[in-house]
């Protein structure tokens, strides 16, 4: 086959289809606002991949994952290219379920804002007199359903998770549902604990789950990235305010400070999100990308 073309593109991700497995490629672009900018953030890609990769061999202990391999060679031929080498995974085709599964240890964003609002997050009361940033008696699990593009996730409690899933596979919605939490949970538990060793702070993440050929659930999709995890630095933490995060935060308040900027940054800026994204990598796994 030597025309290959993407079956799935996101916004920084393009999905090949391999027959018996998919190659997924996570690119340099960059999105903010849900628009892709018109600045590609070399190596961006390779570090969402590569970390990716990092926690799928730490977490295998508690449930399997997607991952086959990272490396090009044991890819077919096109991909065998500078442009895919390091930022390719191939992974194994699952059958996704339709729920984002969204762990929040600390609160802060949407959570923070409706807590303000009635003291609670996705319909669970939460401890009086918490301020913004605080870490949460224990994490939580406010799972949302999976919009199609261009429409928004929508919060939804346990018992309608349990619905959701109810709908898609019938007499599976509760065993899903408390699978999905129950694993979540665990694995934020451990990713949450080990990088606090190496001082990055998982505020809130959210994982993909699918099921295998035997119907058993399986992590797919990008883990603890970046891209969909808030990521604070231990050092200088303090609640009560928000906090400075290793994403793409240089590059939103630029935008938001910057109106009429043609979705595109300045270099400097560039080279901070570039900077603070390898700063995570290498505080995360203690290597150099």
């Amino acid at each position: 086959m030597s025309e290959w073309k993407p079956i799935k593109e996101g916004k920084v991700r393009e999905i090949y289809d391999n027959g018996d497995s998919l190659i997924m490629v996570a690119t340099d672009r960059i999105s903010c606002f849900d628009v892709i900018l018109n600045n590609v953030v070399s190596k961006k890609g390779t570090v969402l991949t590569q970390m990716s990769r990092f926690w799928f061999d730490l977490t295998k202990d508690i449930l399997p994952n997607h991952m086959i391999s990272v490396d090009v060679n044991d890819m077919p031929e096109f991909f065998r290219k500078p442009e895919f080498n390091g930022n390719s995974m191939m992974c194994r085709k699952l059958t996704m379920l339709p729920i984002e599964c969204i762990v929040r240890g600390y609160i802060t964003g949407s959570g923070w804002a409706s807590y303000q609002k009635n003291g609670t997050v996705c319909g669970i009361t939460l401890p009086e007199g918490l301020k913004e940033s605080d870490r949460l008696p224990e994490p939580i699990y406010t799972p949302s359903t999976k919009a199609e593009i261009g429409d928004h996730d929508e919060n939804i409690s346990y018992e309608q998770s349990i619905a959701h899933l109810e709908k898609y596979f019938p007499g599976k919605g509760r065993e899903y549902a408390s699978k999905l939490r129950d694993y979540t949970i665990a694995l934020y538990q451990k990713c949450a604990d080990y990088a606090l060793r190496r001082g990055i702070i998982i505020a809130d993440t959210k994982f993909e789950f699918g099921l295998d050929e035997e119907g058993r659930i399986v992590l797919g999709d990008e883990m603890l990235t970046p891209d969909s995890s808030r990521f604070w630095p231990a050092d200088g933490y303090e609640p009560g305010h928000s906090q400075p995060s290793f994403d793409k935060q240089f590059a939103r308040d630029w935008l938001k400070a910057n109106p009429g900027n043609d979705w595109t940054l300045p270099d400097d800026i560039v080279q901070k999100t570039i900077d603070k994204y390898l700063q995570a990598y290498e505080l995360l796994t203690g290597m150099k990308l």
